[in-house]
């Protein structure tokens, strides 16, 4: 039988005004949001719907607001196609949005996840300002040339691959000094470069202590088996024991995000449909550059 997945976006995916309309004509997301207030301390809907830009897209706000637009616009499929939604097979998310998919599949409740999320994102913001760095995507040059570019940039500082997402568009993260000489051996190199509106080098070792303050965070909430397994990150492999996806979601704060990996994993499991669920249409971009001939469907924020 042909296996359906959802897949949920991760950072950069945010833009003033998502889940406004949608809060607007659907009673449920607008309760997400109720709900996010008590957690958060603060109206996150005010901010996805009215911004300012520079607020949503600090990391200590957007992976919130991203986490809870993405699952008020799962409830938009839950009226729409109840059906649809029992019937996933597969789920994974991108960096963060492996919190939603798993929130969906049942391992977190809505409030402990975000609570993690709210920690998460607090944590990664201040590792963020204690160094500077950034972040880049480097397009149109396979991975092992990317790596030898970051080899190369690496007498200017720590740079490594943060994120294997398709062919030909690896992202590379690290200390500025570093990312920069990087990209100028890239573009002499015939890459096309695109940097990062990000805080900093994630999914690097420059996010400690971020890890440890996950961990402790991870540590007091509980993680039920999902009922459906998710796919890591860390490893792009279906996972279904908590404790197991517990010290994953630690490690995935410095490892590299192998997005490519999980699409070819699923598509090599039987997934012929895709549905991207929040705001942004980034994961069916990617997917056009593994697969073409799949269904993919957006349920937008």
């Amino acid at each position: 039988m042909p296996g359906l997945a959802f897949l949920f976006p991760g950072q950069g995916a945010q833009g003033v005004g998502m889940a406004k309309d949608l809060c607007v004509q659907l009673p449920a997301a607008k309760q997400l949001f109720e709900r996010a207030k008590d957690v958060l301390g603060y109206n996150l809907l005010d901010i996805c719907s009215f911004g300012p830009e520079e607020k949503l897209t600090a990391t200590d706000v957007s992976q919130p607001a991203i986490f809870v637009a993405s699952l008020a616009a799962l409830e938009k499929l839950k009226v729409e196609s109840s059906d649809l939604v029992n019937s996933c097979t597969h789920t994974a998310g991108l960096s963060l949005g492996e919190y939603t998919a798993l929130t969906f599949a049942g391992t977190f409740t809505f409030e402990d996840a975000l609570s993690v999320v709210q920690q998460r994102g607090q944590a990664m913001q201040a590792a963020a300002l204690a160094t500077p760095s950034s972040m880049a995507s480097i397009l149109l040059i396979d991975v092992p040339a990317v790596e030898a570019i970051c080899q190369q940039a690496s007498s200017k500082g720590l740079v490594k691959i943060a994120n294997l997402l398709c062919p030909g568009n690896t992202v590379i993260s690290g200390d500025a000094a570093a990312v920069n000489e990087a990209i100028t051996l890239a573009e002499a190199a015939s890459a096309k470069v695109v940097r990062l509106s990000v805080a900093g080098a994630f999914h690097t070792d420059l996010m400690k202590p971020a890890d440890e303050k996950l961990a402790a965070a991870l540590a007091n909430v509980k993680m039920q088996a999902p009922r459906i397994p998710v796919w890591s990150n860390v490893d792009a492999q279906p996972h279904t024991d908590p404790e197991e996806i517990r010290g994953l979601l630690v490690k995935q704060v410095l490892s590299p995000v192998r997005w490519e990996d999980t699409m070819k994993g699923m598509l090599a499991d039987g997934v012929t449909t895709y549905y991207e669920i929040g705001p942004g249409r980034v994961l069916a971009g990617l997917m056009k550059r593994i697969q073409r001939k799949v269904e993919f469907k957006n349920v937008n924020a």
